[in-house]
């Protein structure tokens, strides 16, 4: 045999045997302390919950009667609150339905499977089946969509389907943003078919 050849088996036979030892070791080390994995637990758990979210038109003190206006209802069959940590956040496991009102009281509803609303940053991350109604019968639907309380805006890097009777037309296409309202849509690819109604002139 050469000694390029046996060479050649001595790496072959190296590179195994590194191979079998990485494969057969095993990490049994127990972590304890500070290392062991916390759980964390929800400080609060409410299960068929509303939450109505309201502001006063101004000022008002104690002896006032002034009437706040609804601004949003956030409902569901439950929600686990972690209000406690250093990032704050609360989820909804089975479903969140939103509904959100302007000044004209007109309503904007928001639903979606799963729920994950961070309270420090006021961004609510929708999952499956998120669909956004107006009372004008626009729709929005896609599989996950981040909700901007604050900006009322929301956006998805997702693919969505966008129904607008109003005109006639239903969109498809990937990534966009949208105002709450359903009003402003800018959408970042479409594609297939957008179907598009006819204006009839019986003239």
């Amino acid at each position: 045999m050469s000694k390029h050849l046996s060479d050649k088996f001595k790496s072959i036979a190296m590179v195994t045997s590194m191979a079998i030892l990485f494969l057969c070791c095993k990490d049994n080390y127990k972590r304890v302390g500070e290392e062991a994995q916390k759980n964390i637990y929800p400080q609060g758990v409410a299960e068929d919950f509303t939450l109505t979210y309201t502001e006063s038109p101004e000022k008002i003190n104690s002896e006032a009667t002034g009437a706040s206006r609804v601004l949003a209802v956030m409902s569901g069959p439950l929600r686990n609150d972690f209000e406690n940590l250093e990032f704050p956040y609360q989820t909804f496991p089975k479903g969140l339905l939103v509904e959100i009102f302007n000044e004209e009281n007109e309503k904007i509803t928001i639903e979606a499977d799963h729920g994950v609303y961070y309270t420090a940053t006021s961004i609510v991350d929708l999952q499956g089946n998120v669909i956004i109604k107006s009372e004008d019968g626009k729709k929005l639907e896609a599989p996950q969509l981040y909700y901007d309380r604050a900006n009322e805006w929301a956006f998805t890097q997702e693919k969505f389907k966008f129904t607008n009777p109003e005109d006639g037309t239903i969109m498809d296409g990937e990534g966009m943003d949208i105002k709450k309202d359903l009003s402003f849509l800018n959408a970042h690819k479409t594609y297939g078919l957008m179907l598009i109604k006819e204006e009839r002139n019986d003239d």
